[in-house]
């Protein structure tokens, strides 16, 4: 992989990287899209790494369908897959990690203990390898967004991070690989986070701002759904992930299967 870049670089071609954990949806898709327009050169990484999922977490059970991953990619015409095996980027007796502090340590970084320091540790790998002008990421993951955007910054990654609008169903449940795991019920279920991030937006729209309020106006609607089981709601600032700000932020667990979503809420929700 690493030769292949400096071979680009060295024609003077642009580089662009949509890291993924595989199982390729919709949404991956509108990614690589994006970096098609935007670059000759697009590499799409796949690799469920296994440092950002903590004990008890679905690292076992993560979907994986490589079959489909490459007939997807290969409709799509992209330059190049980077499919590494674990032992490769965690070598016997590897143990340095990066933590990117302060954002890294609300909400997700304390519900998965040690999440974002795997996050900005294999994101630093692959920016070394691939060497990418652009990397692309989802808005759904928000606040990996928000650690990455730092990392890059603060270690000078001279890439530039490019993030791409959350691609929902028509009902309005964000894209996930993580969706495969719901029932029927627990698909229908699961629509309450974007319904609950549509209300507090409408409410946002009419003049609230006081975070108790849309706070409130959030749990209300997901207490209202007997299978859920929220973790946090909150009203967040969009780069620190401090309070007070405006993206309305969700974790919610529905049965076994644990979703996020969010929404900047001066924006209106789409659909």
């Amino acid at each position: 992989m690493l030769e292949a870049s400096r071979h680009w670089r060295s024609e003077g071609l642009a580089i662009g990287l949509v890291p993924t954990m595989g199982a390729l949806h919709a949404g991956h898709l509108s990614l690589i899209e994006e970096a098609r327009r935007e670059n000759p050169i697009v590499v799409v990484s796949i690799f469920v790494n296994p440092i950002q999922f903590g004990p008890g977490e679905d690292f076992s059970r993560y979907p994986r369908d490589p079959a489909r991953d490459a007939v997807l990619l290969a409709r799509v015409g992209i330059t190049a897959v980077y499919r590494p095996a674990v032992d490769l980027m965690y070598p016997p007796g590897s143990s340095t990690r990066v933590h990117v502090s302060g954002v890294a340590d609300l909400l997700e970084g304390t519900a998965r203990p040690g999440h974002f320091d795997g996050v900005a540790t294999v994101v630093s790998k692959l920016f070394t390898v691939v060497q990418p002008d652009q990397a692309y990421f989802g808005q759904k993951d928000a606040q990996q967004v928000a650690v990455v955007k730092r990392l890059a910054r603060d270690l000078d990654f001279p890439v530039r991070i490019r993030v791409c609008s959350t691609v929902r169903e028509a009902d309005g449940l964000a894209l996930s690989s993580r969706n495969a795991f719901l029932s029927p019920e627990e698909r229908e279920a699961a629509v309450c986070l974007s319904s609950a991030l549509r209300l507090a937006a409408e409410a946002y729209a009419k003049g609230e701002r006081r975070p108790d309020q849309l706070r409130n106006s959030l749990r209300a609607r997901l207490d209202a759904e007997p299978l859920a089981r929220v973790e946090y709601a909150d009203i967040v600032d969009p780069e620190t992930f401090s309070t007070p700000g405006s993206l309305a932020v969700v974790a919610v667990r529905i049965g076994r299967t644990r979703l996020i979503d969010n929404h900047d809420l001066s924006e209106s929700f789409p659909g």
